[in-house]
């Protein structure tokens, strides 16, 4: 399997160099993943598909699903990929490389727990930061007009919020100066974390039933459908930093009281 890795990542480095790769090869890699993990949901919405696992009875409109994806490539070509080739140099200067040796598994592996952590941190935060009064009004507000998410709006928000919020996610990377591929990696888990988030269903095969402290999309969904000013459920990935500082005590409260609902409801029947 390494083997056959490493044939192809030769492959790319013989016929791209380390521009074309980092800054176009990356944003590439962004809008494959985006748009082919978060389509589907779109399509399950509008058929009816797996609805019992949606997590709001409401839909959103084709029309405001296609005024999501519109704006989302506005934003994508002006805004994400820009910041990719200007950002360029500060991960050069920061040692990123692309050529062989590829690093081993578990440098891979640490890296990306590392970015998960600091990624989660610096979000927490800033999340909050763009709840506050005038910050919600005038920037974070585009993002929550879907009361309803679904997987593409996961990356739909103001430019400001784009780049506020997208620092969350490349500090780390910056920070240590990966290997490419570890920065593809990271990209590709980060994109399917935050669609799955946004995604608007529960299976039974989600990641939160099974990974402790992991949010998913029930988590973030409440976050979606209350009014600012009290929705808390601020975290990215894991939710510790809610946790810690009580911002999802309302979520956990909900979460007793259906619990509490469907025991009773079972006793019934």
């Amino acid at each position: 399997m390494a083997s056959i890795i490493e044939s192809g990542w030769l492959y790319l480095i013989t016929h791209f160099n380390d521009f074309q790769l980092a800054c176009l090869g990356s944003f590439f890699l962004h809008e494959s993943v985006f748009f082919l993990s978060g389509l589907p949901f779109i399509y399950f919405e509008r058929a009816g598909w797996l609805s019992k696992y949606k997590i709001q009875t409401k839909n959103n409109t084709p029309a405001a699903q296609e005024k999501c994806i519109t704006r989302l490539l506005l934003y994508h070509f002006c805004v994400n990929l820009p910041v990719m080739i200007f950002s360029y140099p500060v991960f050069r200067f920061m040692g990123m490389r692309s050529s062989l040796p590829l690093p081993s598994w578990k440098v891979i592996s640490t890296q990306i727990l590392f970015y998960f952590i600091l990624e989660d941190f610096v979000f927490y935060w800033g999340h909050r930061i763009l709840h506050t009064k005038w910050l919600y009004k005038h920037v974070h507000s585009i993002h929550h007009e879907y009361a309803t998410p679904f997987g593409l709006t996961s990356e739909y928000a103001h430019p400001a919020e784009i780049l506020f919020l997208g620092f969350a996610t490349i500090v780390g990377p910056a920070l240590t100066g990966p290997h490419l591929i570890t920065l593809w990696l990271w990209m590709v888990v980060r994109v399917l974390e935050t669609v799955e988030a946004h995604c608007g269903y529960h299976f039974p095969w989600s990641l939160s039933n099974f990974l402790p402290l992991y949010g998913g999309a029930d988590f973030h969904d409440y976050h979606h459908r209350l009014l600012y000013t009290k929705s808390g459920n601020y975290s990215s990935t894991f939710v510790y930093m809610d946790w810690i500082f009580g911002t999802d005590k309302g979520y956990r409260r909900l979460k007793v009281l259906k619990s509490i609902e469907d025991e009773a409801e079972g006793k019934e029947m």
